[in-house]
């Protein structure tokens, strides 16, 4: 797939179907969409594209309710990548850019960059300055910069609206599994391993590697998970997740903190980036008395994460 950014490569030759969004996550109902722009576009001659932003709109056009990340950039970049998507353009979104009338977006992006002669949106697609752009401006858009416009639901096979919204609510609540269920895969948080206290391995027994999570993203609910970490040589290894604050050695921790515990590895990890993904909540965080009835509590946490992961398909 091409990556490019607005004036990046010339205008298509033989044009383009399109879509826009910021597709936060790349749902089973995005994945939905995209499969159909693929067909249309493969019907027509024509190559697929995305247009996304290098951030989410919400962060600059309302950055006191923006929501959380289900992905990055880059993580989405990969999964737009392996919905076979020929071309992503990714867009930077500034205050200008949330200032641009909808037909001057469509005027510059799809006309001129992408040369679009299809454009495939979900039916609420909204757009432009005060979001006053929708399928019908669309429509009415396309009939003179010489593009089909089609407005499609996004649903799951049964019916029920996906969105990134109730996907995080999900995330939000700790229900992983069902948030899984509807991004066809597990949620996955990146970052680079930090140093921690120190105190997982000398003192408990159970190294960790301490994921320092940008802010913005989508973390689950505090409590203790089964999931998969992922190294940068491509290994993958079944892990004991903690999200939470440290109650039994903190009244007041920062945080929260993303500590994994790798089953059955013995290694150094500090500064290499860590891929993270929750697969089934195990627990609620629980403050303990004794640091003794914490690390039998971790043992029962590191059976129950291997029994779920046992059978767990390796999808992350």
């Amino acid at each position: 797939m091409d990556v490019l950014g607005p004036g990046d490569c010339p205008t298509p030759s033989g044009g383009t179907a399109v879509t826009i969004g910021a597709y936060d996550g790349v749902h089973l109902g995005h994945r939905h969409l995209l499969s159909l722009l693929r067909d249309r576009a493969a019907a027509r001659g024509l190559r697929s594209a995305v247009v996304t932003f290098d951030r989410h709109p919400a962060t600059v056009v309302r950055p006191e309710s923006a929501p959380p990340l289900l992905t990055d950039l880059d993580q989405k970049l990969e999964l737009l990548a392996d919905c076979g998507i020929d071309l992503t353009l990714v867009v930077p979104f500034d205050r200008d850019r949330a200032d641009e009338t909808a037909e001057d977006f469509v005027g510059d992006v799809l006309v001129r960059d992408l040369a679009a002669r299809l454009v495939v949106v979900g039916q609420d697609f909204n757009f432009g300055h005060g979001r006053k752009g929708n399928v019908a401006l669309l429509a009415e858009l396309g009939s003179i910069g010489g593009f089909d416009v089609e407005g499609v639901s996004l649903a799951d096979a049964g019916g029920a609206a996906v969105s990134s919204t109730r996907i995080r609510q999900l995330v939000a609540a700790g229900d992983v599994a069902a948030a899984a269920a509807l991004l066809g895969r597990p949620h996955q948080v990146r970052g680079p391993v930090a140093h921690g206290d120190g105190r997982g391995g000398p003192e408990l027994g159970f190294p960790t590697a301490n994921v320092d999570v940008p802010a913005e993203m989508a973390l689950p609910a505090l409590g203790i998970y089964a999931g998969w970490y992922r190294r940068p040589d491509g290994t993958v290894h079944p892990t004991a997740i903690s999200v939470g604050h440290r109650p039994t050695f903190y009244d007041r921790a920062p945080g929260p903190l993303v500590e994994a515990h790798l089953l059955d590895f013995d290694g150094d990890l500090y500064g290499e980036p860590a891929q993270v993904s929750f697969v089934r909540r195990l627990r609620d965080e629980h403050r303990f008395e004794r640091v003794d009835d914490l690390v039998e509590q971790m043992h029962r946490d590191v059976a129950d994460a291997r029994h779920v992961l046992g059978q767990s398909p390796l999808t992350c």
